[in-house]
């Protein structure tokens, strides 16, 4: 894709999370640790199952968490690295093509975590409610075409997003009321007509967050049947456990997403959207591999293995 610039902006500035200059180390302090421990967490869970060769035998599930903290690894490393500098520069200037590209990479790999959130719904159901043909259902092949799926549709809903963006001509006042170049607040600094953009964007968004949340839904209410049947009480409460993690991460990445973008745009919205966009940026990354790890058996008894390697 080529970066063909309609506009006469060069270059942007990022007005940041905040304009008080008191804020702007302890900002700094704080994102450089979430970022620290993200980045930690996430190659963390990434070293350990590929690792471990005995997470390789329920192969649906950790071949899904594997995907997802590598989404989540460059997720937040598209943006973070420069909301950092932008803590302590006196200009936070990105140049256009740099904006542009920032832009597409942060609906990738946003997309892609629809539907790899998507997948494990869908995985999780076919555990609880079929677990005799779980291994024939969920086979390696059908485990390769959902993530090719979610690339794709990835893929597909950048380059609509960006290819528009390139299109519109962007005014002289080039300042972005944002920490990151993200689709809304770019739309309010054209100076043409954004209706085909906000087209787009209800269509790719909806598209994106509808589809992924009514089969989360459909899933969940067939798990949620299958388990009420289980008449121990052990029996329920493993189920439900299997889900949790999965449920609270769904929850806090497609709660605060639609909040930012399936709601009109307008400057207070844009502060308000700010906020909510910390959640599905920075701390959704941060919290994949803790929600996933911590409550996961299989998971803590690969770490001790490891822990024991080292030691002897």
């Amino acid at each position: 894709m080529t970066l063909r610039n309609s506009s006469s902006a060069t270059e942007f500035v990022l007005v940041g999370l905040s304009e008080q200059p008191e804020l702007q180390l302890p900002l700094f302090l704080l994102f450089l640790g979430i970022y620290v421990f993200t980045v930690v967490g996430n190659m963390g869970l990434i070293t350990l199952i590929g690792l471990n060769s005995s997470l390789h035998t329920p192969i649906p599930m950790y071949f899904f968490l594997f995907n997802l903290s590598f989404i989540d690894f460059c997720y937040s490393s598209v943006f973070t690295p420069k909301m950092l500098i932008n803590f302590i520069s006196k200009k936070n200037i990105i140049s256009y093509k740099g904006c542009m590209t920032q832009l597409y990479f942060f609906c990738f790999f946003a997309i892609s975590e629809c539907y790899v959130l998507t997948s494990m719904a869908y995985d999780r159901y076919v555990a609880i409610c079929n677990p005799l043909l779980y291994n024939v259902v969920m086979s390696p092949n059908v485990c390769f075409s959902l993530m090719l799926g979610s690339y794709l549709m990835a893929f597909s809903g950048a380059m609509a997003h960006t290819g528009r963006m390139l299109r519109l001509t962007f005014c002289d006042v080039s300042t972005i009321n944002h920490y990151l170049c993200d689709i809304l607040p770019l739309l309010q600094l054209s100076c043409t007509s954004t209706y085909v953009n906000e087209l787009v964007v209800y269509i790719v968004v909806g598209i994106n967050v509808i589809v992924p949340t009514v089969t989360i839904f459909v899933s969940y209410g067939f798990i949620l049947s299958s388990i009420l049947r289980i008449s121990s009480t052990e029996g329920r409460s493993k189920a439900f456990s299997t889900c949790s993690s999965h449920i609270i991460a769904v929850s806090l990445f497609f709660g605060s997403g639609a909040f930012m973008y399936l709601k009109p745009s307008s400057a207070g919205s844009m502060d308000e959207g700010k906020i909510s966009s910390v959640f599905y940026t920075t701390t959704v990354p941060l919290m994949n591999p803790f929600i996933y790890s911590l409550r996961n058996k299989d998971i803590k008894l690969a770490l001790r293995r490891n822990q024991s390697r080292r030691m002897f």
